[in-house]
């Protein structure tokens, strides 16, 4: 297997050797949750309904991806900073308390959301006909909440220490399966919405096993063992870099939350049909902005942490350019091709056609979208937690809902509203994110260098 060196080669082969992999194992693990969209809004006569009732399920998902963030790209950094600075026993001291987080954090969203579900999902908005498809499904889906934080919380450590073919490969596993079993579940079996739900627990659990096969195995430089000590110290350390993350997926659910219910009451249930579609074409294209950012994350911190200024600076421009180029690119074919992007979730005509002012207004400012992604991750990889966790709070819970309520009711834009205050949050804090990292980080990098630092 390749292992990619960061302290050697160009910064470009790095980044590049790392992110490709990632972008890969992105794809793949989205397709988790896309291609169960994909099926149940083709089941007959219930699709549309069904779409709109599992995407009230959404915040819940949201939160389960949180807390597996927090700790899996909250320690990522401060691992590969150790690995930088050469302190190889405090880099696995991490990485273990980290895989014992992603467990006790997944028991016990189990225990809270499994009892609660009927009540949590009414508050999100869904009434009794939506209930029906939406509780047995997500009770269904915390079942495989343990495997998925594992699977997905320890790829960023394996990502970390140079194996990211491996971390693809053990999305592959969980995806294609997730691909096969679906419409076993779902159609041949005759089991729905709940089929779904079982496929994917399924292929959770089998990606989980793929990814302790390697942090288990003799390959892994840095072996999981139950007896080193559970670290305090490094827990407060994971969990207030990681924080940022948590924040940022946390603000996302409460988005989510928001605009389902506003739009309950400006639109009905089949705009949250229309949402639900618009999440999903976003997902897909904030993939590749994510793959970029996190492969160029470990570079910036291993880099960082061995005094070479030089090359952060590089691999933060590097990772800008193409975060920006991808996004206007993105932006063209939703201009362009939207009905192709909407027909991947939907054959319901009346539907598709509904849903293509929605998407165009939505995505009107995506390539601010590169911006915000930039910045957060020139933070969270230097350890500047405040930072961090301030732009977060400050797009999501400053910005979008505050204007989810105000352009419909206020300004009286209805639905239009609350699909429009996704890009003015995007402009303003992307800009500011982005402005405020060139005037803080960057001059102090290039402070490095004049001094000599980078070896």
């Amino acid at each position: 297997m390749r292992k990619v060196d960061f302290a050697n080669g160009s910064i470009l082969n790095n980044i590049t050797w790392t992110a490709l992999p990632m972008l890969a194992a992105q794809l793949i693990s989205l397709l988790y949750s896309i291609v169960d969209r994909i099926y149940i809004g083709r089941i007959e006569g219930l699709g549309t309904k069904a779409l709109g009732a599992i995407g009230l399920c959404f915040p819940i998902i949201i939160l389960i991806g949180a807390f597996t963030n927090m700790f899996g790209l909250g320690g990522a950094p401060l691992f590969s900073i150790e690995l930088g600075k050469n302190d190889r026993k405090k880099a696995c001291d991490v990485l273990n308390t980290a895989f014992r987080l992603e467990i006790i954090a997944g028991a016990l969203l189990i225990l809270l959301c499994e009892p609660l579900a009927p009540l949590i999902l009414s508050l999100f908005g869904a009434s009794a006909k939506e209930l029906t498809f939406s509780v047995p499904y997500i009770r269904i889906y915390l079942a495989g909440t343990i495997p998925a934080m594992i699977a997905t919380g320890m790829n960023p450590y394996i990502n970390a220490s140079g194996y990211s073919t491996v971390g693809m490969k053990s999305v592959l596993v969980g995806a294609v399966s997730n691909i096969l079993l679906d419409p076993v579940f779902i159609f041949t079996l005759g089991l729905g919405v709940n089929g779904a739900a079982v496929a994917t627990v399924i292929s959770q659990l089998l990606s989980m096993l793929f990814v302790l096969k390697f942090l288990f195995g003799a390959k892994n430089e840095f072996p999981i063992s139950f007896r080193r000590p559970f670290s305090l110290p490094h827990t407060k350390e994971i969990v207030s870099l990681g924080l940022s993350s948590f924040v940022m997926q946390c603000t996302n659910s409460l988005v989510s939350v928001v605009c389902n219910r506003v739009l309950m009451t400006t639109g009905g249930a089949l705009y949250v049909s229309v949402m639900t579609i618009v999440s999903s074409v976003r997902q897909i294209l904030d993939t590749p902005i994510m793959a970029i950012a996190e492969g160029a994350s470990p570079a910036i911190s291993y880099n960082y942490g061995a005094g070479r200024p030089k090359r952060v600076l590089e691999a933060i421009r590097l990772m800008a350019v193409t975060a920006i180029a991808y996004t206007c690119l993105m932006w063209l074919l939703i201009e362009r091709f939207p009905l192709a992007l909407i027909r991947i979730f939907s054959d319901d005509d009346a539907l598709q056609q509904l849903a293509l002012r929605p998407l165009h207004l939505y995505f009107f400012a995506f390539v601010f979208q590169a911006l915000q992604y930039s910045g957060q991750t020139v933070y969270k990889a230097l350890n500047r937690k405040k930072q961090a966790i301030f732009f977060s709070l400050f797009r999501k819970v400053v910005m979008v809902v505050p204007l989810t309520f105000l352009l419909p009711y206020v300004f009286h834009m209805g639905t239009d509203g609350v699909f429009i205050a996704e890009p003015v949050s995007n402009v303003i804090g992307g800009i500011s994110c982005f402005a405020t990292m060139l005037v803080t980080i960057i001059p102090e990098l290039k402070s490095g260098i004049k001094k000599g630092s980078d070896g």
